[in-house]
């Protein structure tokens, strides 16, 4: 992996901040494209120490600049753990924003992989994921760095 890309793929600070500050002038967006409650998939309920075929929140989103998707992102949240978390009206604002406030936030060990993430079809070099944990709430956040993001950035392919 290029220094460039380590410095995207290994951060664990705000990826929306991140993205905002390297987009210049250009118009931050999250673009919601599902949310709804539903099983994840076998891996997901794994990295969250589900029982299979539990319910959960998911949510799909691009993370756009000029309406360009750079990110695509998959979160997943056990019912059992919202208590009162009113995640179904973030809308089209990110979900890091709210989670980057909370004090206690711990964030699990970084995977990262050159695989396309199942849940999306756009190509690009590297997607991560990690749990996030804030007292009995968890989330597994997934990101896939996309080549609209490689391309506007003048990153390396890999």
């Amino acid at each position: 992996m290029s220094p460039d890309w380590w410095r995207w793929v290994a951060s664990r600070d705000s990826l929306t901040a991140r993205l905002i500050a390297a987009g210049g002038r250009r118009a931050f967006r999250v673009r919601l494209l599902d949310q709804r409650l539903g099983r994840p998939r076998r891996d997901e309920a794994l990295a969250l120490g589900l029982p299979q075929g539990r319910v959960a929140w998911l949510r799909e989103v691009a993370l756009c600049l000029d309406e360009r998707p750079w990110v695509m992102a998959r979160s997943v949240v056990p019912l059992d753990g919202l208590h009162g978390q009113r995640l179904d009206r973030l809308g089209e604002r990110s979900l890091g924003h709210w989670l980057f406030r909370q004090p206690d936030l711990v964030r699990g060990p970084l995977e990262v992989t050159a695989d396309p993430l199942p849940f999306q079809a756009a190509d690009g070099p590297w997607a991560r994921r990690s749990v996030f944990r804030h007292r009995r709430f968890a989330v597994l956040v997934q990101e896939s760095f996309l080549a609209t993001m490689t391309d506007d950035l003048e990153l390396p392919s890999r």
